[in-house]
Parts: C-alpha cells; structure tokens; sequence
C-alpha cells in the first residue's frame, strides 16, 4: 500500500464528467518482420508478460474514509487483464483521419476508478499493415516522463526476457477503514508539521519573485491576463485528437542557426500555427497567447509512475509576423519564465497540494465544470504546450517495429487546447487535442505547423545568405 502524493491525488479530485484527467500514448507498429505474421493474441501475450515492468498497471485506488485525505495505492486483488486489453479496427482507408477519430472516441470517455486506471486498445486496419497501439492511463499515475520511461520499459526489453511467464506479483487485500483512518491521520499529521516551513518558502518565493518583476526585463504577464479566444471555454465530454510529424534534423538546423532550443523552435512553431489559425478565424487577439509548459523535476530514468512535474508559464508570439522573431522572442520570453519558476521555486506546488482537501476540491470542481464558470472569466492560460523526449533509439514488440508515436495530454477547463510533442527516432511527433465543439476545424492547425517549419526553414536560409553577402 502505498499513499498518493498530494500533486498525482489532484488529478483525480480535477476530473468531472467533461473534464478527464488522463492521458494517451499512440503507437504505431510494422508487423512486416514478425515471423508468422501479426498476431493478436501473441500481442497481448507479450504485453501481459510484460506487466512487471509497469507497476502503475497493476495498482488501483482506495479512497480513505471520509476522504480525509489522498487516496492509497493497491496492488489490485482482483486485476484481469482482459478487461483492460481492448481489439478493435478503423474504416477503410486507415488512414491518419480514421485513425483519430477512433482516438478521439477513445480519449472521450473516462476510465472506471474500480479498476487500474488504464486501458490499451489494439487497432487494426491501419495503412501499409501497420498495427496501432493506444494507451489510455490516468494522469495520476503518470506524467509524460514516466510514461516515456514506461514505454521504453515495455517495448525495449530483449527478446529473451519478453519470452517470460508473467512474474507472479502479491496482490493486496484492500485495507480495513480502520487501518486506511490511521494512516490518513498520520499523513495529515505529518503535513501539517511541515506547513510552518512551507509558509515561510512560500513568503521567500514571494519575496524573491516580486523583486524580479521589479527589476524589469523580459517577464510573462501574470495568469489571468491572457486574451480569450473560441477555446478558451467551458469543456464538453467530446474530444477531437489530430497529429503530425515533422523532421527533428530540420528543427536542430534552424534551432542551430538561431542560437536556441528545441523547445525554443517547438513554441515557436505552435504560435505560428495559432497565428494563422486564429487569423484564419478572424480572431487573432492583438496581444499574444500565453502558454503553460510542464517541465518535468525528475530525471526519467529515476522513476517509472507518478508525476514529478511544475509548470513555466511564458507568453507565445502569436502577435509577430516575422518567423525568425518569433524565435528570438520565445527564447527571451522562456529565460524570464524559468527565472519566474525558479523564484518560485519547482517544488512549492507540489508541496501545497499535499495540503489539499480532498472532499472540498472535487466538490468545487463539479460545481465549477457544472455551470460551466470557465466560460464567464478570462483564461488563466490559454493553451498547454508540452515537449517530452521520447525513446532516443528505434524499439519494438514482439518482433514488430515501432514506427511511430504520438502523445495526448489533458485539456483543462477554459484552456481547451493542448499540444504535446515527443521525439521518436528523427521526427517530432505532435499531438493536438480541443473540444470537438471548441474546434472541429483542429485538422487546420497540422497543416498550419507543417507550413510554419517551411517557412522557418526559408527565412533562416534567407538571412544566411544576406549575412554571406554582408
């Protein structure tokens, strides 16, 4: 038994019947080389043997009495794999529009909390004979890291190893109210020692950040100054999921020649592309869209479940025409966000949620999802902008190769919208998800990205050339 940490709990308490708190990872497997070809029931055969690996898998939740405070972890005594290894086909063609409108459907509904909160769709049909591989898992017992140490766990194992019986685990009995009391009274205990400490941090972070916005300088504005746009609104249960690839050696070529990152280039791509988005819609606010961008304060291969995550929020030049300013002015703007987040300090949100009241937050969420609030304030943010790394080197399962793999992260009440990126053997993989009410023109915004690299890539070669002639 194991207690959830105070940030992994507030993904549960978040969750409303519009607003879910998991995630999805999209695989893409080649079944060319398998030898008998694709199969099935070798496929779930080997993902089974393969739960060792995945600890969040077998554990479900337990809620304390009263809900005094987080839930706890159990390894689950009734788990059946079955029941969370789905099969499923898309339409003829199988191509990237049927694919996801059948994540869509997938990502629209939210997992049972009776059970381990994950679900894994096998998905036939695809183009060229590949196989998909859609992984449902809540957010509480996984952030994007660890889910990427995850899946490196599961598809990069030899094949030796994969051949294995399923390690018998000891599931848990579930624990008695009287023991699940004792323990939450001894959380709650220990958190409230430490709030005197975590006051003055708090008062120290405070401190620190006022004197920095003081002192001037390139600062994104404070949340709740972002202009709204169409999906900055109350969420519906609907989702719409679109992805996109784009080359990684392009990026590391522009990112070079300008002097910045890939993130850098990653932000800057997404506020092109919302640029010509909203400008397409006759919408474009006259000042520029705030991102929120979660870093992770784990190292991946530290961990393997639950979230070791903080959040920079930055300004996106949705304002800027010129691509290359674009650039230059994400990489000013995510300085004076990291010295933001480091004034603050990367640790004092998760510290705080420790604190929170699990019965009073979920109630107030329902409450706040229910009468649809978020559309009758401005937007603390506008959208979520997340880079994972991915796998550095190719993997596969079961013999088949992992072609390709995409990632969804959560949409927030009035901030519809979110954009997670991870790399895969040279390409940037980007995954899209909204509303299908919000935006269900969100197939635009691929395009948009695909034409905001080509025109990154000219005006970076337009401006060596000039600077050759200089």
């Amino acid at each position: 038994m194991e207690r959830m940490t105070g940030l992994d709990a507030g993904f549960l308490y978040m969750e409303t019947p519009t607003l879910h708190m998991h995630t999805l990872k999209i695989a893409v497997i080649d079944p060319a080389d398998v030898p008998g070809g694709y199969n099935f029931d070798l496929l779930k055969e080997v993902l089974g043997s393969r739960l060792k690996y995945l600890p969040p898998f077998r554990r479900r939740v337990v809620e304390v009495p009263f809900r005094l405070t987080h839930p706890v972890w159990i390894e689950d005594p009734d788990f059946d794999l079955d029941y969370h290894v789905r099969r499923v086909a898309v339409p003829a063609p199988g191509g990237p529009r049927e694919f996801g409108e059948l994540i869509s459907d997938i990502a629209s509904h939210q997992l049972d909390r009776r059970r381990p909160l994950w679900e894994l769709w096998v998905v036939e049909g695809l183009e060229h004979g590949h196989i998909g591989v859609v992984a449902k898992i809540h957010h509480a017992a996984a952030d994007g890291v660890a889910a990427a140490a995850m899946l490196a766990n599961v598809l990069g194992v030899g094949d030796t190893e994969a051949s294995e019986a399923v390690d018998a685990w000891r599931p848990e009995p579930v624990p008695s109210d009287w023991d699940l009391f004792l323990g939450a009274v001894a959380s709650i205990a220990v958190a409230l020692a430490r709030l005197p400490q975590l006051l003055w941090r708090t008062f120290q972070g405070m401190f620190r950040l006022v004197q920095r916005r003081r002192a001037g300088g390139d600062l994104p504005p404070p949340p709740f100054s972002a202009p709204a746009v169409s999906f900055n609104r109350a969420l519906t249960p609907h989702r719409r999921f679109v992805f996109s690839s784009i080359p990684l050696e392009d990026v590391k070529e522009v990112k070079n020649a300008l002097g910045a990152t890939v993130n850098d280039i990653v932000l800057a791509l997404s506020a092109a592309a919302l640029r010509r988005y909203l400008k397409d819609r006759d919408e474009l606010p006259v000042r520029p869209l705030m991102a929120g961008v979660p870093v992770s304060v784990g190292e991946m291969g530290s961990r393997s479940s639950g979230n070791m995550v903080s959040n920079l929020f930055t300004s996106i030049p949705t304002d800027v025409a010129d691509p290359i300013e674009r650039v230059r002015t994400v990489h000013r703007m995510m300085k004076g966000a990291k010295e933001v987040h480091n004034a603050l300090g990367a640790e004092m949100l998760s510290d705080w949620t420790e604190l929170t009241p699990p019965r009073p937050f979920a109630a107030f969420m329902r409450f706040y999802s229910k009468r649809e609030l978020a559309s009758r304030h401005r937007p603390p943010i506008n959208v979520v902008i997340s880079n994972v790394p991915g796998p550095p080197t190719a993997l596969d399962i079961a013999g088949a190769r992992l072609v390709s793999i995409y990632s969804m992260g959560p949409i927030l009440e009035g901030i519809g919208l979110n954009i997670t990126v991870w790399s895969y053997c040279g390409s940037l993989n980007f995954g899209i998800v909204s509303c299908r009410e919000l935006m269900p023109d969100l197939w635009r915004l691929t395009d948009h990205i695909q034409d905001a690299l080509e025109e990154l890539k000219k005006a970076v070669a337009s401006e060596g050339k000039s600077e050759g002639k200089n």
